[in-house]
């Protein structure tokens, strides 16, 4: 079967790369999603080990839909019974892009009478129950082109669960895993994040510096359904946990705002990663480590409103200043919306790479090679 990952805009490659690594079948990449063939046991292997993806949907088939008749009769003649059993719930939700048929209620309304038909015909009634598992369709309908799935995640992939609490705008767990990434951070070298907030990037470090599937203490859609046989779960965590690595790890991560230190330590201890991490209350514009190599990963404030706008220059020419009195082969690699950032830093980057925080358009920029 086809399985799909839909990620952030500019995170393809990495999900492409953890899809590779677990040996997946014919990985290719588009914008803002992966595919791969697959079987029912790789559903469980990418929803427990995939770091940087948003979730894992199963595609049940393709067709063209310049209308609504179109649409039907392909949704319709999908096999829809192999996967939902007569008491399950099949809400659907989709989008549609360059299309004929824009109207995503309507294409959504079109799309549940068509699988309900189907069912209804299988099973020999005329009202679905719907009160079993949930068997999330997800459609989408690009250049005239439908897509169906089955979402077998549930809750998205960034919710790993440890976070009960965020201080302020959050940076999504697969986003900070993707920053840690990047900077090629693999657990040897010191790790500093020195506006760590609740704490979510030295966590992701923690996790990819002991190779612990980030997935291992949350729970799945697809963990419910009939068709999925529990072993495979249990088959997918043992190959996972097989895999983590026992060592000794420099990570810190810094915060000048004692409230949100604490949430960090407390977020470190619900991942189990408290003792791989030391945090601290510190202030970024006087931060420095005299190790002679590291990776500094961070995610200040980017300051959307005007006041806060002068706030978050004068924060980057403090850190800027301070990141000039550390020793040259340290990698720091810095997430901002900010326009300025560079002329307030102090310094152009390396490298730069469009991503996005959620709806913010952002950029990571990267000093060191």
């Amino acid at each position: 079967m086809t399985l799909t990952v839909p990620c952030l805009f500019g995170l393809e490659s990495l999900v492409a790369d953890e899809m590779r690594r677990l040996q997946l079948q014919n990985v290719r990449a588009e914008n803002g999603r992966v595919h791969c063939e697959g079987t029912l046991a790789d559903i469980a292997r990418l929803n427990i080990n995939l770091r940087c993806g948003a979730r894992v949907l199963m595609e049940l088939g393709s067709f063209p839909a310049p209308d609504f008749e179109a649409l039907f009769q392909g949704v319709a003649a999908l096999p829809w019974e192999e996967f939902i059993p007569k008491d399950g719930e099949f809400p659907v939700k989709g989008y549609s892009l360059n299309s004929t048929l824009h109207s995503v209620p309507a294409c959504q309304a079109i799309v549940k009478k068509a699988s309900a038909k189907r069912l209804g015909a299988v099973y020999g009634c005329e009202t679905l129950p719907e009160t079993g598992s949930r068997y999330q369709i997800q459609f989408s309908i690009i250049k005239d082109v439908a897509t169906l799935y089955l979402d077998t995640s549930g809750e998205g992939l960034y919710k790993r669960g440890y976070r009960a609490q965020n201080m302020g705008a959050p940076l999504r767990e697969t986003l900070a895993a993707a920053l840690v990434t990047l900077s090629r951070y693999r657990g040897r070298d010191p790790f500093c994040d020195p506006f760590c907030g609740s704490g979510t990037i030295p966590i992701e470090a923690a996790l990819i510096a002991k190779n612990r599937a980030p997935g291992l203490d949350r729970s799945f859609s697809a963990q419910k359904w009939k068709n999925m046989p529990s072993r495979l779960w249990l088959e997918a965590g043992d190959e996972a946990m097989d895999k983590e690595f026992h060592g000794a790890y420099d990570i810190w991560g810094g915060d000048i705002d004692p409230a949100a230190v604490e949430l960090a330590r407390h977020n470190a201890e619900l991942a189990g990663v408290e003792d791989y991490i030391r945090f601290e209350v510190a202030d970024a514009g006087k931060f420095h480590r005299d190790s002679e190599y590291g990776q500094l990963v961070t995610n200040p404030p980017y300051g959307e409103r005007l006041m806060e706008k002068r706030e978050a220059e004068e924060l980057y020419r403090s850190f800027g200043a301070a990141m000039r009195t550390m020793p040259p082969k340290w990698r720091i690699l810095v997430l901002s919306s900010h326009t300025e950032f560079e002329r307030c830093f102090g310094r152009q980057a390396d490298k730069k790479r469009k991503l996005y925080n959620g709806m913010i358009k952002c950029d990571a920029f990267l000093y060191g090679r």
